[in-house]
């Protein structure tokens, strides 16, 4: 079960956290991995230590936002491969504060994207799977569902990600085209790590648990848990699932009230 032998997937940000996890798990169940990443270091890294354990993966140094670079590493990847089969758009940056604390360049920064970069993706990488149909995984979040303090700007451009995933999933299901998304709730990433050294220095320890109990099942996900769901979603186990958004969140959006 959820062999991916014989197809090709793009992983966005795959360097650190969430979707160096996707395209570790998915190399090493037989996929041909693209990670799309600006951190030409991590990205690397990610891909070097997938070919150590006997997976397969390149590294693109690619600016999501910006469509000429996702046409271009697409167009090769099809040269390379002749298919995509699978896309996960997965890379997202983050914002901290409420609507009065979010400026222009923080908004345009997030739409950028957070959104923008998803529909570059989708734009390039959709119509090549017409032809055989394909898997589309995207990364939404509790915040585009759930009203989330000082999220103002990233609950907006989540919000967006998972009517995409619908619209997706309604227009290309003729084509055998499926598309899903994943709400992750609090993901301990390097993101957390940095966000807390950052913003309560000296206090590590207890923010990290106080974030951690945020979560009604008293933890934080692990990457590696985000990607066992992604695997699942991108397989052929989960043919007939299509047009739905998967909280994966240790209870918060259903046990939090």
């Amino acid at each position: 079960m959820f062999n991916l032998k014989g197809k090709t997937a793009i992983v966005t940000g795959g360097g650190s956290g969430i979707g160096k996890a996707i395209a570790t798990t998915f190399a090493l169940n037989g996929a041909v991995v693209y990670i799309f990443d600006l951190d030409e270091k991590g990205g690397g890294e990610t891909a070097a230590d997938i070919v150590s354990k006997g997976g397969v993966a390149h590294f693109m140094k690619v600016n999501i936002s910006l469509a000429e670079e996702v046409e271009g590493a697409v167009d090769a990847i099809l040269k390379a491969q002749s298919y995509i089969n699978i896309l996960v758009n997965n890379a997202g940056i983050a914002h901290v504060g409420n609507l009065e604390k979010t400026s222009e360049e923080d908004f345009n920064r997030l739409v950028n994207v957070n959104v923008k970069g998803v529909f570059n993706c989708l734009r390039y990488v959709v119509p090549s799977m017409k032809s055989k149909g394909g898997v589309v995984l995207n990364m939404a979040s509790v915040a585009a569902t759930v009203g989330i303090p000082d999220r103002f700007v990233y609950s907006l451009t989540k919000g967006a990600v998972m009517a995409m995933t619908l619209s997706i999933a309604k227009d290309y299901i003729s084509y055998h085209i499926r598309c899903n998304s994943i709400s992750p709730g609090r993901v301990h990433t390097p993101f957390v790590d940095g966000f807390i050294a950052k913003n309560y220095p000296g206090k590590e320890a207890e923010m990290f648990e106080k974030l951690s109990k945020t979560q009604p099942i008293g933890r934080m996900a692990q990457p590696e848990e985000i990607a066992g769901l992604a695997l699942y979603l991108c397989s052929d186990e989960a043919s007939f699932i299509t047009g739905c958004d998967y909280p994966i969140d240790g209870g918060f959006i259903k046990l939090n009230n």
